[in-house]
């Protein structure tokens, strides 16, 4: 099956065996989707040889911390994946609150890293990028791209990260320290909402044949990737959860729609647990909400277009959350004003307070809209909500100080703190939710129309495809595929099975 990228056989013998050879000299063994689902699968000398590796070393052995189970220190695996759990001291709400934290990802603190990984493993394996060759061209809005850089720094690929220049200052900091040469960082116009210029820039580069462009986008690797390893770890960090608890239900999975990769694990959660799929955007940007548009600056969701690779027709609810609130809101989780106003006058708990700091803006995002999902459908405290946090506010100070001038000129003082509680967290209401029937199921996915049909040039019938569910279970069967795929590039490359 050839879908998006994921391509289930070789199609080049001499390129695969090629782009092994290259891996071969990296010391660069892949690892396979099951193994970063469940990191017990992977071998012991595998796991033996992290110890003595950072975990932001460009080093190979990295490949094999890019999935959900790395501990707080980033040494070791944890059993469970590392989550924070929002009180209703917090929330304002009964149910529980589930944040699994993506900031402990290997490199570059985010779990985007893992989708930059999907995208590119099946072109290696499959005999269709030749890393002596080719560059690769990441597109993002920032934590993507990346990811994509760290990889191919690691693999020894070049690679161009393709990012909006209004993007926050450490994610630039961070790519001038991991690229090649300054002009592999590429600055299209705008900000978070400036995706189409992304697209264009990439379009542009794509017309030179030695360029490889992964859209995360359109790369169903990207799905595939989340489906396969970031579905089963939202599903342990719940049964950790309700271990030793009765009557606990898992009621809603949220994520912003960003690449709509990470909703992926949406449709591994309702197989499971019948979940809600719960998909967020900016309310200033409300184009899967109203066909809108708008500015906003939740960094690292997009907007303005329907991403190919977004399974609409199984998405339950779309809610819209402000990127004002998600701004007052980091300032309140990352101010010394702000924590000690949670704890004496809201009496949130100590463990709580520490853990505000793994939230960066589209984590906060996605916080709100989980509590905005429990008011519209009005669950109790044993219906549990699932979302996760991409990355931490490490990467926001810039944009705190920007907020901070232009917000609060005097100061943010407890008052201040108080109003954005109440306001933005106490006293969110369920506005822009909206539960999707069948007909407005249609309206999101027609939508998608006027990016992947009229503007990227897919064929109809390509984009019609993806309105089947059977289409998807297809597209999902191809995991062990391309994982025995991942195993023969291995063995071309020299690595044996237990090392």
């Amino acid at each position: 099956m050839d879908e998006g990228g994921v391509v289930a056989r070789v199609v080049d013998t001499a390129v695969r065996d090629r782009a092994a050879s290259w891996l071969a000299r990296a010391g660069a063994r892949l690892a396979t989707l099951a193994q970063l689902a469940d990191p017990s699968c992977i071998p012991e000398p595998r796991r033996n040889a992290l110890r003595s590796v950072g975990a932001d070393q460009p080093h190979a052995a990295n490949l094999f911390r890019v999935h959900w189970y790395n501990g707080r220190s980033r040494a070791g695996c944890a059993a469970t994946p590392v989550c924070l759990v929002a009180p209703p001291e917090l929330t304002g709400v009964r149910s529980p609150i589930l944040i699994v934290l993506g900031c402990f990802f290997p490199m570059i603190g985010a779990h985007k890293v893992l989708a930059a990984y999907g995208c590119l493993v099946s072109y290696l394996v499959s005999g269709r990028f030749d890393p002596s060759q080719y560059r690769i061209v990441w597109p993002s809005t920032g934590n993507y791209c990346r990811g994509g850089v760290a990889i191919s720094r690691i693999l020894g690929c070049r690679s161009l990260a393709v990012l909006p220049a209004g993007m926050s200052e450490e994610r630039f900091e961070w790519l001038r320290a991991w690229v090649a040469r300054p002009e592999d960082i590429v600055r299209t116009p705008g900000s978070e909402s400036n995706v189409k210029e992304i697209f264009d820039k990439c379009a542009e580069l794509a017309r030179d044949p030695a360029n490889l462009v992964l859209n995360q986008f359109a790369e169903f690797g990207n799905y595939l990737a989340h489906y396969a390893c970031t579905g089963p770890a939202m599903a342990c960090a719940f049964d950790a959860f309700r271990a030793g608890r009765c009557n606990l239900r898992l009621a809603a999975f949220v994520a912003a729609s960003g690449s709509a990769g990470t909703l992926a694990a949406g449709d591994y959660l309702k197989e499971k647990h019948g979940t809600r799929i719960v998909a967020v955007e900016a309310s200033e940007c409300p184009t899967l909400l109203r066909n809108g548009f708008g500015e906003h600056n939740i960094q690292g969701i997009g907007d303005k277009h329907v991403p190919y690779i977004h399974n609409v027709m199984n998405t339950d609810i779309i809610t819209g959350v402000s990127d004002r609130g998600t701004g007052a809101l980091d300032l309140l989780f990352n101010s010394q004003t702000g924590l000690d106003y949670l704890s004496s006058r809201r009496h949130v708990d100590a463990e709580t307070i520490a853990g505000l700091k793994y939230l960066g803006l589209s984590g906060i995002a996605n916080l709100v809209a989980a509590v905005k999902t429990a008011k519209r459908l009005e669950l109790g405290d044993g219906d549990v909500l699932v979302t996760v946090a991409t990355d931490s506010a490490a990467l926001y100070g810039s944009e705190r100080q920007k907020f901070l001038a232009t917000r609060y000129p005097d100061g943010f003082d407890a008052v201040s703190a108080g109003e954005v509680f109440g306001q933005h967290l106490l006293g969110a209401v369920d506005n822009d939710v909206l539960e999707l029937t069948h007909h407005e199921r249609s309206r999101i996915f027609n939508l998608g129309y006027y990016t992947w049909v009229e503007q990227q040039g897919v064929p109809v019938a390509e984009f019609e495809r993806r309105r089947d569910q059977g289409f998807w279970r297809g597209l999902r069967e191809a995991v062990p595929t391309l994982d025995a795929l991942i195993g023969e590039f291995n063995a071309r490359a020299g690595f044996g099975e237990d090392c």
